[in-house]
């Protein structure tokens, strides 16, 4: 899913898109920038994390309605804070969650859909 540059989305646009990239995904990303140009850190590590594991998995850039996104996406999770990852539906985690699981040895098992 990649939005325009510019694109600013209404609330009920953003919520439509975050249900149905969460349902519609095995494993889903909700990121700043997108896969192949992160825009922040904490989204190119995920990124990685979930890349050494997965070759497909899809990936939502949250930058062109930011505020809307976190609303969309705490209804799911609780948090605001992006990334975060969704696999088979359920909540995983962001960046920090994601380097935890992969220091225990669980993180292929999270993602594994």
């Amino acid at each position: 899913m990649t939005f325009q540059p510019g694109e600013s989305l209404s609330q009920d646009e953003v919520t439509e898109r975050v249900d149905t990239a969460i349902e519609d995904n095995e494993v889903v990303l909700f990121m700043k920038g997108n896969r192949l140009m992160p825009q922040c850190g904490f989204s190119m590590r995920a990124v990685e994390l979930i890349s050494q594991y997965r070759e497909d998995f899809e990936t939502v850039d949250a930058l062109a309605s930011l505020d809307e996104f976190r609303v969309a996406l705490k209804e799911h999770s609780g948090w605001e804070t992006i990334p975060q990852t969704y696999v088979n539906g359920e909540f995983i985690g962001g960046s920090d969650i994601l380097a935890e699981l992969d220091k225990r040895g669980e993180l292929e098992a999270a993602l594994d859909a």
